[in-house]
């Protein structure tokens, strides 16, 4: 069976997968699929769960939250801010859920304390012409 590697490449991690038999993910057209000796390819990935198919019929899982896909020379690199990798689909989906809402709890506090901080400064601004 022809095989592929995959770099899975995180701002905290990366690894390498040798024997890729199928790459199954999804961009901003829809799902798609990529197989050995695939011709060179990019797009940028959706927030959700990619699958891999080992030469052996195993199954992997990739939770990402996004991130970039480049298929070259037969090896798929995969460039994310986090990825989840493991067997069960549901507790990566689970986990990848629970990430996406602490981070925009996060944003949101962030945005508010943007909010905020504009309206001082404008306040401030205005005080000095008042001067």
């Amino acid at each position: 069976m022809n095989t592929f590697r995959l770099h899975l490449l995180g701002a905290d991690r990366g690894e390498t997968i040798d024997g890729v038999a199928s790459f199954v993910g999804e961009d901003p057209s829809g799902s798609f699929g990529l197989m050995a000796r695939h011709e060179r390819f990019m797009t940028v990935l959706a927030f959700g769960l990619a699958r891999l198919t080992l030469a052996d019929g195993a199954r992997r899982f990739v939770g990402l939250p996004g991130g970039l896909a480049y298929f070259v020379d037969n090896e798929l690199r995969i460039s994310t801010r986090r990825y989840l990798l493991g067997t069960d689909a549901a507790a990566i989906a689970a986990t990848l859920a629970q990430e996406m809402l602490a981070q925009e709890r996060d944003l949101a506090q962030t945005r508010r304390k943007l909010h905020r901080l504009e309206a001082e400064m404008l306040e401030s601004v205005a005080q000095l012409e008042r001067e």
